[in-house]
């Protein structure tokens, strides 16, 4: 028996075994819909009927004047390309694609200004807009002034270093790095004396775009960061287009062919926290890890969206912050100082900080808890909750054993 007979055979059964089967109940493919989903509506199955042997491929006749969708491929209902339903039946309905890559192929418009709660991510959320509202409320209650500390790139790790040692200085949350290419300084970062500068438990945050981010789990995996950080979470801010402010110019020779608006910042935990049970420090899924650029970021440009300060405040209840901003990074992005954080860069504009008064300031404004470690009682400083964002705050559902 030939290869032919037997493939016209092994058909045949298989539409005798599939003959049951309800039309709606059937796949239609579309090279375009991006998997075997059925996307045409069921009123009329004329276009689901097997198809005979002179209609298997490509080059198939279209005498009916049937047009043609999909790849070839291979099925229980031939191998050429399924047929559209009749445009002449009442019933069906207009078919919608959503192909946004093929569809910036035609018109330039890229996937993210289809996404239309950019403006207001919270909107028909009331319940999270007042969580937010309340929890915005306790940090500027909290927060101490906004300082700054003003270095050069150099003297950074020296001044580190002598907070440390003279002051016994240390941060709850330390964010490294800002929208802004230069600063993912490698020799910097291995300098960092990160391990004794962030209380435990403590919170990092590491800005890199995405040429970066083997460079940057290059570091996570060093001896730096191993074993003493562990990656937690990854924060994105997407771009609405090249013309944002925060468009990532890498300078390269050659312009690529697909460019990917995105910046990442990874938060990475040292120490023991428990989502569950350590509520006092911090509270989780209060934001989203996506943040995505819009008309309020625009207004009030910063080396680094409010947006994503938003989301280490909300996240941490702690109120000791560190922004490490390690080289220049021009006019373009001014950095703003904030309250409840230390921002060190050779450009902020305000030279405050002083880690004497820095501390007096937090005994003052913070909620001071006190914890045992090797013997030793050392202060936390946090930010009071109250029972109506323990009510709202989003938790992790509890295992009730029966």
């Amino acid at each position: 028996m030939s290869r032919r007979n037997s493939a016209n055979k092994l058909n045949d059964k298989n539409r005798d075994a599939n003959a049951h089967v309800p039309p709606h109940e059937k796949l239609v493919y579309n090279r375009f819909a991006g998997g075997s989903r059925n996307i045409y509506p069921e009123t009329t199955n004329s276009y689901m009927k097997p198809l005979d042997n002179n209609s298997r491929s490509f080059a198939s006749n279209n005498n009916n004047n049937n047009n043609n969708v999909g790849h070839s491929f291979n099925n229980n209902y031939g191998s050429g390309p399924r047929r559209a339903p009749s445009t002449n039946s009442k019933a069906m309905s207009t078919i919608r694609e959503n192909d946004y890559s093929n569809h910036y192929i035609h018109s330039k418009r890229p996937p993210i200004k289809h996404v239309r709660n950019i403006q207001n991510p919270m909107e028909g959320y009331p319940k999270l807009q007042k969580l937010h509202q309340l929890k915005k409320n306790q940090i500027s209650q909290h927060a101490v002034k906004p300082y700054g500390c003003k270095i050069t790139s150099e003297l950074i790790i020296p001044t580190l270093k002598s907070w440390i040692n003279d002051y016994e200085l240390q941060f709850d949350v330390i964010m490294i790095g800002a929208l802004v290419e230069n600063q993912f300084i490698q020799p910097l970062l291995y300098q960092l004396p990160l391990y004794k500068l962030c209380a435990k438990p403590g919170f990092l945050f590491i800005w890199a775009t995405t040429q970066k981010i083997q460079e940057l789990t290059k570091f996570l995996n060093s001896d730096v960061c191993n074993k003493k950080f562990r990656r937690s979470e990854e924060l994105v801010f997407v771009l609405v287009d090249k013309n944002s402010p925060y468009y990532p110019n890498d300078s390269t020779d050659c312009k690529p062919l697909f460019t990917k608006h995105q910046w990442h910042c990874w938060m990475c935990i040292t120490g023991t926290v428990r989502r569950s049970t350590d509520n006092h420090l911090i509270h989780c899924n209060v934001d989203t890890d996506l943040q995505i650029e819009n008309n309020e970021t625009n207004n009030s440009i910063n080396a680094v969206p409010d947006s994503i300060y938003k989301v280490a405040e909300n996240f941490s209840n702690s109120n000791r912050r560190l922004h490490i901003i390690p080289s220049r990074i021009g006019y373009n992005l001014p950095i703003k100082l904030r309250p409840g954080w230390v921002i060190m860069s050779p450009d902020v504009l305000i030279n405050n900080f002083d880690p004497s008064t820095y501390e007096r300031d937090m005994y003052t404004k913070s909620m001071i808890r006190y914890k045992t470690v090797n013997n030793t009682q050392k202060p936390q400083f946090l930010i009071s909750q109250t029972n109506e964002i323990e009510e709202l705050r989003p938790k992790s559902p509890i295992n009730v054993k029966s």
